[in-house]
């Protein structure tokens, strides 16, 4: 099978391991990105470690003979050093292969050891001397470094890479060392002088070996949740794509499944918005230029219905239905709408004026803004849902945006809406035209219209 391809920039310095392939690659992606971001975070702690060791070093008591001519440390901190800048560059410009990743550990390791093994030198003593070191504490903090990459196979070969050079530097002391200390079972002797205790240096590689396993497994358990979250985190973004911002929050935040049949009763505006003659437009224009004048319309028009804090409710063809305090409690959902009622005009305006000018379709946009009790909830059944609004107020605003043709008005608004906007705040872009008493179609009442723009 084909592996999926990869973007470029990424697929030099981090492949992808054979256990995700099966990812999407978009899912694959995000994690190379947390991997690049971790491996930045590595090497400046490994920077850290190195000027670390290089302070102590210049700060502390030269114990070398003077006879000595050659000393490691500084040699070793040196040539870490220079390593450690190389790693850096190599990460924040994501080009770090997996070999140089393992090949980082190793020297992680023989820097650590290498140091300790030094000590017996730099202290004229038996090799024996190096295994009381605190410094193979270190080791353990090189271990859980690689955990930050959320791979376990670098983990595993940092603690077995540790593991081994330990149990090199103790076969050293025991049998090679021409100064070779004797072994003994006795602790006190063992802690007071440079006999070697057998069980103490095991118990070192096993605790290695040990800590290595646990983290090993951690990062196994670990990476499948992060995998799950880059997973709803990526759904969660398209989610927002296909619903409102608080819809979709409201989906990800859930603690059970959504619930069909359960409802909420929000004070809300609703918005209507729609284009003049659209229908007999797309009988008039290609099929492309249609759908170039609807996302430019959409365009124009969705931008300001969310600065206002709106949520789009639904696309209805050439109309659009907003919604102001349904998906979000609000204290001023009316004054909220009709802000972006005469803010829409006004861009609608200056869109249709564009086009205009430029020799192209420039329908008008009729605007309508009901406010009152709402219900908000899931409709649907267990295969398809929807989040929706229900109640007088969006079958109002749905029929004042049509009666805006009848009053040869661009926006309308009945005056209890207009009244409550007026209490929360709200102040006309221009002298709104009152129109009492007027005949809504489908309506069995008169209703006061108030113009917010002719």
């Amino acid at each position: 099978m084909t592996e999926p391809a990869v973007r470029p920039d990424q697929s030099r310095s981090i492949p992808a391991r054979t256990g995700d392939a099966v990812l999407p690659v978009r899912v694959r992606d995000a994690l190379r990105d947390q991997q690049a971001s971790s491996e930045i975070l590595i090497g400046w702690i490994q920077f850290a470690v190195v000027g670390a060791f290089g302070t102590l070093y210049a700060i502390s008591p030269k114990a070398f003979p003077a006879e000595v001519e050659f000393r490691p440390i500084p040699w070793v901190l040196g040539a870490y050093f220079a390593f450690t800048l190389a790693r850096l560059g190599l990460a924040h410009a994501r080009r770090l292969p997996r070999w140089f990743l393992g090949l980082s550990i190793l020297v992680d390791m023989a820097l650590l050891l290498g140091m300790i093994w030094s000590f017996h030198l730099q202290y004229m003593q038996p090799a024996a001397f190096y295994l009381k070191a605190p410094t193979l504490l270190y080791v353990f903090i090189f271990i859980a470094l690689r955990t930050l990459r959320f791979e376990a196979v670098y983990v595993l070969l940092a603690g077995g890479a540790a593991a081994l050079g330990w149990l090199f530097m103790a076969g050293y002391a025991l049998m090679w060392d021409p100064m070779a200390a004797p072994v003994t079972r006795d602790y006190v002797l063992y802690l007071t002088s440079n006999a070697v205790l057998i069980g103490a240096e095991f118990d070192k590689i096993v605790s290695i070996l040990t800590v290595t396993a646990i983290l090993a497994v951690a990062i196994v358990r670990a990476r499948r949740l992060l995998v799950r979250a880059v997973r709803e985190s990526l759904a969660a973004r398209e989610l927002s794509r296909f619903f409102a911002r608080d819809v979709a929050d409201r989906i990800v935040d859930l603690d059970a499944g959504i619930e069909i049949g359960r409802g909420e009763l929000r004070d809300a505006a609703v918005l209507n918005v729609d284009m003049r003659g659209f229908s007999q437009l797309a009988t008039e224009i290609p099929p492309d230029d249609l759908i170039a004048l609807l996302a430019e319309y959409q365009s124009t028009v969705v931008p300001v219905i969310q600065a206002h804090g709106g949520s789009i409710d639904k696309f209805l063809g050439d109309g659009v239905m907003a919604t102001f305090g349904a998906t979000r409690s609000s204290a001023t959902p009316a004054a909220d709408a009709l802000r972006c009622l005469d803010d829409l005009s006004a861009a609608a305006t200056a869109w249709s004026d564009r086009r205009q000018s430029a020799g192209l379709p420039a329908p008008a946009v009729g605007l309508a803004v009901a406010s009152g009790p709402v219900v908000f909830g899931a409709v649907g059944d267990e295969s398809r849902l929807e989040y929706t609004v229900i109640g007088t107020a969006v079958n109002l605003a749905a029929k004042l945006e049509k009666h805006t043709k009848v009053e040869a008005v661009r926006a309308l608004t009945d005056a209890a809406t207009y009244s409550a906007a007026g209490l929360q705040g709200y102040r006309p872009a221009r002298p709104p035209e009152r129109r009492p008493g007027r005949r809504v179609a489908g309506l069995d009442y008169e209703l006061d219209l108030v113009v917010l723009a002719a």
